[in-house]
């Protein structure tokens, strides 16, 4: 009871963030329900919670008179067709990372994360205080969809291989689970990405059927249970300094909203996005622990081969800019501001987190 009258107190904007007083006209207005459609499974815990979170919200902002229905991947959509079915309004919303989305449109990475992008922070900041929000929902405009900001994994892990990798040779041929932007470069490094549902990943791994297998990090890979078939944990996941996962909402649906509801859904997004990166900073450290305790051998990708990705990444960034516009626009705003904010966070947050390795925990 707290929580639903403090969100009352300070119920956001949806788009400009602004904290504003709960409307008195929010008790008058009519019950709302819609069905949200998120393109992750209940073996995906954390990212599933994310939308479960934002009907939480929702219902407590507005008394329970706006309610969101979530459904996991697959029950009423698979989850590749979360983007057709928000913009067809077979469903409300969806919640997604939009790199599932690579080959419909590439630039709609970008509201997500893409490879030696930015981090949580700098992508937050991009999103909220850059050219980032705006950019994208001119984007998303075209399908008819208005995207929020909903959810931080963090920097991720470079996955599970069931072999070394001490040099680009080792990638040719290698059967990876990736997807998104990732799989072009890595395609390109001569891997043979594949796509495959995440249940699945462990008959696979075990059986052959693919070499190595991207995920998120310690705290949802260890339920995974991969260390079993593949020890050996790569880092770091350079595809994306970190993956924002977005709601996307059907703009006729949101403009049928009362405004006291649409300021419920920015918040909820808001606080959504709050609670995952929280789960994840909290969480992955003791399952990382865990995780070596069972035999997760840790090792860093070589630098030649973090070069080489690299190469090739900026290589498919070129080509596809030259193709298309609005992805030319998208990139160069987020590497500019990537490259104001990185000298910056070596000087405040990395040497601080440096300075922290080395002198070790403080006394009790």
């Amino acid at each position: 009871m707290q929580r639903r009258a403090f969100l009352k107190r300070t119920a956001l904007g949806a788009a400009s963030g602004a904290v504003i007083a709960a409307p008195v006209h929010a008790q008058e207005a009519a019950p709302v329900s819609w069905r949200l459609a998120s393109s992750f499974p209940n073996e995906s815990p954390t990212l599933f919670a994310g939308a479960q979170d934002v009907a939480r919200y929702v219902a407590d902002v507005t008394d329970d008179k706006f309610r969101i229905e979530v459904f996991s991947a697959g029950e009423l959509v698979d989850a590749g067709q979360v983007l057709d079915a928000v913009q067809q309004r077979v469903v409300d919303c969806g919640h997604t990372a939009s790199t599932r989305f690579f080959d419909t449109d590439p630039a709609l990475c970008f509201d997500a994360g893409v490879p030696f992008g930015l981090n949580t922070r700098q992508m937050n900041a991009w999103m909220l205080q850059g050219e980032g929000l705006a950019l994208t929902r001119v984007l998303f405009d075209k399908y008819g969809i208005l995207n929020f900001p909903c959810g931080f994994t963090g920097a991720q892990m470079g996955g599970w291989f069931r072999g070394e990798v001490k040099t680009v040779d080792d990638l040719r041929g290698l059967k990876i689970k990736a997807g998104g932007f990732a799989r072009q470069v890595l395609a390109r490094m001569g891997a043979a990405p594949v796509d495959l549902p995440i249940a699945d990943t462990y008959a696979a791994l075990e059986q052959g059927g693919v070499d190595a297998v991207a995920w998120i990090g310690p705290y949802d890979d260890e339920n995974l249970a991969l260390y079993k078939v593949a020890r050996n944990y790569y880092f770091p996941g350079w595809w994306a300094g970190t993956l924002q996962l977005s709601l996307y909402v059907n703009q006729q649906a949101y403009d049928e909203l009362p405004k006291s509801y649409q300021a419920a859904l920015g918040l909820a997004c808001r606080m959504a996005t709050t609670n995952m990166i929280a789960k994840y900073d909290a969480g992955n450290p003791d399952a990382l622990r865990r995780l070596v305790q069972h035999g997760a051998q840790l090792k860093a990708f070589p630098r030649p081969v973090l070069q080489a990705a690299h190469a090739a990444a900026l290589q498919l960034y070129q080509e596809l800019s030259a193709k298309d516009p609005m992805f030319k626009k998208l990139y160069e705003s987020m590497a500019a501001f990537r490259d104001k904010e990185i000298p910056w966070f070596r000087v405040a947050e990395g040497s601080f987190d440096s300075l922290m390795a080395t002198l070790g925990q403080p006394a009790a």
